[in-house]
């Protein structure tokens, strides 16, 4: 029974209240992780306005919607500004400046292990001194990325052992429970596979723009040092090689997914194999109970108690018991061959008329006029 009007009416209601709770314009409060030039935490999990991140970062309230954790967003992206980069790529929302990142804490998630492993990474690598030293923008780039690929490595070896331990067992045994796990499966790879492709996607449309990579160099900007549009080779490197590592791993949910797809397609073929098997067996029978009652009709018409003169022949039993063994075994094995015939399907078998008669090469209308010995 549909739920009454009024009913519909507040679910609606309550569908878009959740919908636009996001699109408050500046009273928003977001809950950021901030390190410091040196790479310490200086505020951990600290409640800051978007009207007070957008003054003080030379930010547009739409550049915050982008990695704001509470409005859903499953395209990755990295957007560069007059400041700062904006990240926002899997788990990792963030903004990097030249001399601070702000870590934008996920509002209900259930990966702060991961996150907790990122912000340990991100500390060190932002301390180090070692040279080559790079940019303060691009150490921390560098851990983001690290991050989000170690990430979807770790989720491939989980799928891909998940995957590999139903594929082994369907080679011993199909059942319904393990065709549906391998289902689950198959909607997990696919997931994973859409995600991964986006972020690689997000890769490869930075290394694209040439000016969004110059403009990547924030520390070069506050120094106010001129870099041409062209001269982003260490950046380009740096993106080229997590691009290619992100790439692996499409490569790989790829052949896994299709070795999804060849086993669901075998697993098909074997089910078709043994439903026709059984269609074939209770044809058999139906045709074997059509010979059985084809014998039982001569039978039938003794058994309506006419004269027909045959009561006191002596061998009426057995003749009439031969002819309705004879007519049954007949209508048996005919049945028998005839659907034996049937079954044998191949690509050059046909049918009709067109089938029989023989090809004779084509020639031209007037050419078909012309006899052994010239034109007529």
């Amino acid at each position: 029974m549909p739920p009454p009007e009024h009913e519909e009416e507040d679910i609606r209601n309550a569908i878009l209240d959740k919908a636009l709770k996001g699109r408050q314009p500046t009273d928003l409060m977001l809950r950021c992780t901030v390190l410091d030039a040196e790479g310490n935490v200086k505020t951990i999990s600290g409640q800051f306005k978007k009207s007070e991140l957008c003054s003080e970062h030379r930010l547009n309230p739409r550049d915050l919607r982008k990695i704001d954790s509470r409005i859903p967003n499953l395209v990755p992206t990295i957007l560069t500004r007059k400041e700062a980069i904006l990240v926002n790529v899997l788990h990792i929302r963030a903004l990097i400046k030249a001399d601070a990142v702000i870590l934008f804490d996920s509002y209900g998630s259930a990966d702060s292990r991961l996150h907790s492993v990122f912000l340990y990474h991100l500390e060190h690598n932002l301390k180090t001194k070692s040279a080559p030293l790079l940019p303060y923008e691009f150490r921390a780039l560098e851990s983001v990325l690290l991050s989000v690929v170690s990430a979807l490595e770790a989720e491939m070896v989980f799928l891909r052992n998940l995957v590999g331990s139903v594929l082994a067992e369907l080679e011993d045994d199909i059942d319904r429970d393990k065709f549906r796990r391998l289902l689950h499966c198959s909607r997990k790879l696919s997931s994973f596979h859409n995600r991964a492709k986006l972020v690689q996607e997000a890769l490869a449309e930075v290394l694209e723009q040439d000016e969004d990579l110059a403009a990547m160099y924030l520390t070069d900007k506050k120094i106010d040092h001129k870099r041409q549009i062209s001269d982003h080779e260490e950046l380009e490197v740096l993106l080229e090689s997590f691009s290619k590592q992100v790439e692996e791993i499409v490569t790989e949910s790829e052949s896994a997914m299709g070795n999804v797809t060849a086993t669901q397609e075998i697993v098909d073929l074997i089910l078709d194999s043994n439903r026709n098997s059984l269609l074939t067996l209770d044809l058999r029978v139906s045709i074997m109970t059509m010979g059985i009652g084809s014998g039982t009709l001569i039978a039938g018409l003794f058994g309506m108690n006419l004269l027909s003169h045959m009561e006191q022949e002596p061998y009426a039993f057995y003749g009439v018991s031969a002819i309705s063994l004879v007519i049954a075994l007949g209508t048996t094995i005919h049945g028998l061959r005839t659907l034996s015939r049937i079954r044998r399907v191949g690509l050059s078998s046909g049918t009709g008329q067109m089938s029989r008669r023989p090809s004779t090469p084509w020639l031209p209308l007037p050419l078909r006029r012309r006899g052994p010995e010239g034109w007529p």
